[in-house]
């Protein structure tokens, strides 16, 4: 009843409100704890985040990388889209050569691949390589299913599954953005967990659908 679509929305609210670090990220407080603990270690294992879209996985990703590297994060971290670049060239040539180049401050870097599960299997077999070659560089994989990740890479990382937010971590995301957008008081709290509960878990999707109903409003 309250999904409007969003395709030729300039300003997206889910890239305006991503989460940067991860006590901004809402929900999954165990993961973030865990991933903490990697923090303050300061020696995390590879990573592959699993879950269904819009669950948190790229933002949760993104933010613990940033807390990790903390000044060093612009130089030390690289993201790409497995689904747009998910060819053996991409490993051999922008992957390589940033596992190849020296590391700012000598610390770790960071390669995020969102969307693995699109990587040909020829490109994961020269991925596990590079794995096993650079060890001052850590890859973060996310995916919607583990299934077309193969075992030699999931064998090399440790595997956290996320689950679907539940309405009450959505519904206070919402809140908090209406406030931001000075919609708070336009937007009933009723009509908040009325979107939580038709997203079934996935926040970007209420998100965006928060987005549309506000520029109902104010058209």
């Amino acid at each position: 009843m309250l999904l409007f679509d969003t395709r030729f929305v300039s300003k997206m609210w889910t890239e305006k409100y991503r989460p940067a670090y991860l006590n901004e990220v809402a929900g999954h407080e165990e993961v973030k704890d865990e991933l903490k603990g990697y923090i303050r270690l300061g020696n995390p294992p590879h990573l592959l985040f699993c879950g269904p879209p819009g669950v948190g996985k790229t933002s949760i990703a993104v933010a613990f990388a940033r807390d990790l590297l903390g000044d060093a994060f612009d130089y030390n971290f690289l993201e790409l889209n497995a689904s747009d670049e998910r060819g053996i060239d991409t490993v051999k040539t922008k992957i390589k050569n940033f596992c190849r180049t020296m590391s700012l401050c000598g610390g770790l870097k960071i390669i995020l691949l969102d969307e693995a599960d699109y990587i040909t299997d020829d490109a994961q077999a020269a991925l596990r390589r590079l794995m096993e070659k650079y060890p001052k560089t850590r890859f973060i994989l996310t995916a919607n299913s583990e299934d077309k990740i193969m075992n030699a890479i999931k064998s090399r990382c440790r595997c956290i599954g996320l689950k679907e937010l539940d309405e009450y971590d959505i519904t206070d995301r919402l809140k908090q953005i209406c406030e931001k957008e000075g919609m708070d008081g336009k937007i009933s709290y009723v009509d908040l967990i009325e979107i939580a509960e038709e997203c079934k878990g996935d926040l970007r999707n209420a998100i965006n659908t928060l987005q549309g109903l506000c520029m109902r409003i104010q058209q």
